[in-house]
């Protein structure tokens, strides 16, 4: 991301929408499958009859997901035409559909959703504090939020390590702001927040905190592959929040 540029547009960089498809699809070697998804599935619990919203829904992975669970509506926005293109492609023949939308720039009308989801997109966002506010007040009463970020302590730090890493820095962690860091073939800027920051911005928003997870590894995803398992515990890389609408 360069300039003022929004976090969707990183995606719309050449070959960066592959590749980081790719990667996240990429099964036991995806942190994102052995530690984000199946946090995530736990908590989003029941869906039936619920209309879902997905902020910075990438390629709509979640969609098919709560469609075949038996929500009653899906609608992603994603501020890139990249993954638009793709969430749209995947719900094909579906009730559910993508339209391009920064998250900075999203707002509904009251009781719009009853379950509003964001995976690892937050962070692409310099001030949430108006998303959150947005949020509240699309959501049916009762409404629930859930949103994955990258961990804090990994947006506080790039050490600038290329390929498997063997050790982590936590750096300038009580800082709040921009981080730019090379990530799948660009330049990203992610924005930090301390753990404290997210809670803090949840209730201030008027959300009644009701899950906090650190989205430790699964071991029923890794195949057997005990030297990954071993090396995806040393370190959080997700964290998770859920909160209601009281």
């Amino acid at each position: 991301m360069a300039g003022n540029k929004r976090g969707g547009s990183f995606y719309d960089a050449a070959q960066v929408a592959a590749r980081y498809l790719g990667h996240r699809h990429s099964g036991v070697s995806s942190p994102n499958h052995v530690m984000e998804e199946p946090a995530f599935l736990e908590e989003l619990g029941e869906v039936t009859g619920l209309r879902v919203l997905d902020l910075g829904c990438g390629d709509a992975a979640i969609g098919q997901v709560v469609l075949d669970a038996g929500c009653r509506s899906y609608l992603g926005l994603d501020g890139s035409a990249a993954m638009v293109e793709a969430g749209n492609a995947a719900l094909c023949g579906t009730a559910g559909r993508v339209e391009m939308v920064d998250i900075e720039d999203f707002s509904a009308p009251p009781s719009s959703f009853d379950l509003i989801v964001s995976r690892l997109a937050f962070h692409y966002v310099e001030d949430i504090e108006p998303v959150l506010a947005s949020c509240l007040e699309c959501l049916s009463p009762g409404g629930r939020i859930i949103f994955t970020v990258v961990h804090p302590v990994l947006t506080s730090h790039d050490p600038g390590v290329r390929g498997k890493r063997t050790s982590w820095v936590v750096d300038d962690y009580f800082l709040q702001g921009p981080r730019e860091r090379e990530w799948m073939g660009g330049t990203v800027t992610w924005f930090h927040r301390t753990i404290e920051d997210y809670v803090s911005l949840l209730t201030k928003s008027g959300f009644s905190l009701t899950s906090l997870r650190e989205c430790a590894p699964y071991e029923d995803r890794f195949n057997g592959d005990a030297d990954e398992l071993a090396r995806r515990r040393r370190v959080p890389l997700f964290l998770l929040l859920a909160a209601m609408r009281v």
